[in-house]
């Protein structure tokens, strides 16, 4: 059994300019309030959508592997207003298929349970995370998404590595 080396990855508040080079925050709006901007960037194009609550058991904020779409944006929203953690990185070279993030490149966010992420086409992700032992998530992207469009980079094959969410504070 091979030890791995734990990189830790201090969360960050959520904002729109800190996400803009992973999504969008998609915040609430008034009912009947114009299409935006941020809801523009959602692309379905690729295949037949697919909007379901998807129900996680026990995801500490730790990883040895992220993940992305190729095809399509995710959105992603926590059912019930808990607030979570979602690790992500820049979403370079999407059209090469054996492209792989960089390390340094991945942060973390805290994100409200009262906001959804909108994720770019391409764009690297380990999570959602959370305390507790269950929780639940709207989830936004293509009905074969994860059968054939989930590309996951092993951190712990690759580089010995397995990391670590840490949130200032106890906070989420």
């Amino acid at each position: 059994m091979t030890t791995l080396t734990t990189h830790r990855i201090t969360a960050r508040p959520l904002t729109d300019e800190a996400f803009a080079p992973f999504g969008a925050v998609l915040r609430a709006t008034p009912d009947g309030a114009p299409f935006s901007e941020r809801e523009a960037l959602l692309d379905l194009s690729r295949g037949t959508p697919r909007f379901y609550v998807m129900d996680l058991v026990d995801k500490p904020p730790a990883f040895t592997g992220i993940t992305r779409h190729r095809a399509v944006t995710q959105t992603l929203a926590a059912v019930g207003g808990k607030p979570w953690l979602l690790a992500v990185a820049p979403p370079y070279d999407v059209d090469v298929p054996d492209a792989t993030p960089r390390l340094e490149d991945i942060v973390a966010f805290q994100i409200p349970g009262d906001v959804a992420v909108l994720l770019h086409r391409g764009t690297w992700h380990s999570g959602p995370f959370f305390t507790g032992e269950r929780m639940s998530f709207f989830n936004l992207e293509l009905a074969d998404t994860n059968q054939v469009d989930h590309h996951t980079y092993r951190l712990d094959r690759d580089l010995g590595i397995r990391c670590e969410v840490v949130v200032p504070d106890s906070e989420a």
